[in-house]
This record gives C-alpha cells, structure tokens and sequence, in this order.
C-alpha cells in the first residue's frame, strides 16, 4: 500500500460534534490539507477509507482535548469593526491585519469587516484595503453599514456623516469593491432608498435594514421589496441558493415595539418567521437583555437568526479609551459608549463569547451554534464552502470545553496558536 503523503497535513479532533442544529455525542472530525474528509460518529472512521492507510489514524496528529470537548465549526461574524486594538473603520492596514489575527485564534475564521459611515473618500479607502485582504483569504467581504442610515437612529454613527440614498455613490463603493461588498445597512425610510435597494441586489450585496426609524408598513415593504427581488434572481438562475434580507442588530438603533406603534421590529420579526429576513442579534449581554434573545429564538428560530459580535477595537483588550470610526470611545465594565452621546459604541466580546452568552441566556448550544455558522454562511450564498462539519467544506474547527471556553482553532487547515488573555 502507498504510504500517505507526508506533504499534506493529517488532523484528527475527537469530542461532541455540533453542527447544523444537531449534535454527535462522541463524534470525531478529520482533516487533509485544508478540507474537512470526515465528521461524524468515532465508531464509524475508517482511516483506510479517508486517508489511504491502514492504521487507525494514518499517521495523523491527533488534537488533545478535554473531557466534554465541544467540536463547532469555525464561526462566521456577519458584523464586525475590529478587534485587539485594530478599528476597521480607519483603515489602518498594520492595525486591520492584527485584528484580523486576534479573530481568527479567538474562533472566528471568516467574517466581515464593518465599516460605518465617513466621507466618500474614507469609505473608499476603507473598501479598497478590505477588498484586498479579501483577496489574501483574510476576510471574507465587506459590510457597510452606512451612510444611508437615519440620523434619528444613527447609534454611535457620526451625524456628520450621513447622507440620504445616492445612487451615483452606492455605484461608487459597490464598483471599488470589486464584487467584495456583500452587506450594506440602509434606512427603509431614507428618499430612494428602494432605488438603492434595486442596485445592490443587482450587484449581489444584499441589503441590510437598519439604523431606521421606519414605521411598520415602511419596514414590511421594503423587505418584501429586497425578497421579491431576490427570488426573480433565483427563478432566472442568477443565484442558485435562496436569498434573503437581513436585518441589522435588530432593536439596536431602532424605536421599540410599543401596542400603537410596533415600528421596524414588528415588521422584521414577523419577516423572519416567514423565512422572509434573518435577523442579527449582538447576543453579548450588552446590547441585548436575555429575555429579548430567548424570546427572539423562541419567535423566528435558530435559522433565522445569525448572532453577530459588532466588535470594535477594544474587543479582547480591557477597559480604556478607543475609537470607532474617528469617534473616541470610553470602555468601562467591558461596556462601550460613545463619549460625545453615551450610546453603546459596538461589542467588545468576540462571536465565541457571543454564543457563549446566548447559551447563558437559555438558547440550546445546537441553536446557537448554528445561527453563529450555518446562517451566516447562507446569508454570505457561500454554504458549501464552509459554516458547516461536512466533507469538502473547508478544514475550520473550533474546540472548546463543556462550557464554551476556547480550546483550540483550525482555520483552513493550519491550527492556530489561541490569543493571549487580557
């Protein structure tokens, strides 16, 4: 027989496999090079079958885990500005790339990289730099989470800097982007924000309703706009996986649902349990109270939910003074406010804390786990490459204990050293 070829890595991970909303209670997942060739049952690997040997391993490395050992999928962060430091919005590349390494050990091996509104030339020069740390494999695409946002709901967004939807300029950031632009927030309510709405879709961003101080009517309308859109693409063959809008960190920077006045939160629920919108949820402890999430899981389902960080700089750091955007931020208990507003100036936890979190909250780990994988890795059309423990999908593993603390990452293959606590 031949030997197995000393040129492509050979990982084995053996612990409780959670993925896809279901659970192997002693699974084991196996790696080559940097593609997943098994995940299921430990009792049925055949490492004759996977990796071309006999032995029970074929010379594999296998991972040392802890008793309990949970084995997730890499996670996938639809809203994020930063990390350890690092504030997206500036485009500080030696600062994005340092970020970006603190992710992915921290267990997020794809994600986003938000940028908030600014002044054209910002914002290109913020699209430009992410398009091309898209192209090393470092990001996964860009969301925009502005400037065509409401000022009555602006958040920690600078004011100054908001616009009403512009056509020419949406076409501007889309075409520097090169096709790397996949969410854009937008306020429903905004004059031609419909028109804008008809351009990203036609240029594959998917539109995300947010920052709104939209009535009901408003907000259903313009979901049902982006879905009707997005299936006439999917009956003509443009895009072979079904679509939907979503919804940025849903009651954040909205008015509340009140009995007279349900406003954009009644119209995205009700969306989202139509399998209409998935819906962003910052699940931190912050952002969120635990009832709010609990009911959310409970109303529209783990499918329909993707469970998002919206990290700024000071994630994985401690308490101090940051920025986002160009706007100094004060952290105090792990809290992020903006100093001119006192609005709550994005997270500092990472996705695995996130879901941690949302499990604290009462949601199941299979729920939860799937709307920080799966669903995101639908929203980006991009299912079959990863978000998922299946063969073929890309090698992005992340192993924690019992209870949800970081074990260790495997991003495409290669396993990563874990951050360095603050």
């Amino acid at each position: 027989m031949t030997s197995p070829d000393a040129r492509q890595p050979r990982l084995v991970a053996r612990g409780r496999i959670v993925t896809d909303g279901e659970a192997v209670d002693d699974g084991l997942v196996a790696i080559e090079g940097d593609r997943i060739v098994y995940a299921g049952p430990a009792g049925e690997f055949d490492a004759a079958d996977e990796f071309g040997a006999a032995n029970e391993f074929s010379g594999a490395e296998e991972l040392k885990v802890p008793e309990g050992a949970l084995l997730l999928p890499g996670l996938v962060d639809l809203h994020c500005h930063g990390a350890a430091g690092g504030d997206f919005p500036s485009a500080d590349e030696d600062a994005a790339r340092q970020a970006l390494d603190f992710l992915h050990r921290s267990g997020t091996t794809t994600l986003l990289a938000s940028l908030v509104a600014a002044p054209p030339e910002e914002l290109l020069r913020g699209i430009r730099l992410f398009a091309r740390l898209d192209g090393e494999g470092l990001v996964s695409g860009i969301h925009l989470e502005g400037p065509f946002l409401s000022p009555t709901r602006c958040g920690a967004q600078n004011p100054d800097f908001l616009l009403e939807p512009d056509v020419g300029l949406a076409q501007e950031l889309i075409e520097a982007a090169d096709g790397k632009m996949m969410t854009m927030t937008y306020a429903p309510e905004l004059p031609g924000a419909d028109t804008v709405v008809d351009l990203l879709i036609e240029h594959g961003v998917t539109p995300s309703l947010g920052h709104t101080d939209a009535d009901a009517a408003t907000a259903e309308a313009s979901l049902a706009q982006a879905c009707e859109e997005l299936d006439e693409l999917a009956a003509a063959g443009f895009d072979d996986q079904e679509a939907v809008p979503t919804v940025t960190h849903l009651f954040n920077a909205m008015p509340p649902l009140l009995a007279r006045a349900p406003g954009p939160v009644a119209a995205c629920l009700r969306a989202a349990a139509a399998d209409r919108a998935v819906v962003e949820l910052v699940a931190d402890g912050v952002h969120l109270d635990p009832a709010t999430v609990r009911m959310v899981f409970d109303l529209v389902g783990a499918g329909n939910i993707a469970l998002v960080s919206d990290s700024m700089a000071a994630a994985g750091l401690g308490d101090g003074r940051y920025t986002l955007g160009g706007s100094p931020v004060t952290v105090q208990d792990g809290v992020a406010t903006l100093d001119a507003t006192g609005a709550i100036a994005g997270g500092t936890s990472t996705l695995l804390d996130v879901v941690r979190h949302t499990v604290g909250a009462g949601i199941s780990v299979e729920s939860a786990v799937r709307s920080a994988t799966a669903v995101p890795a639908a929203v980006l059309g991009r299912s079959d490459e990863f978000g998922s423990l299946r063969r073929g999908l890309c090698a992005d593993l992340v192993v924690t204990d019992s209870e949800l603390r970081l074990v260790a990452v495997v991003r495409k293959g290669n396993t990563l050293t874990l951050p360095v606590s603050s």
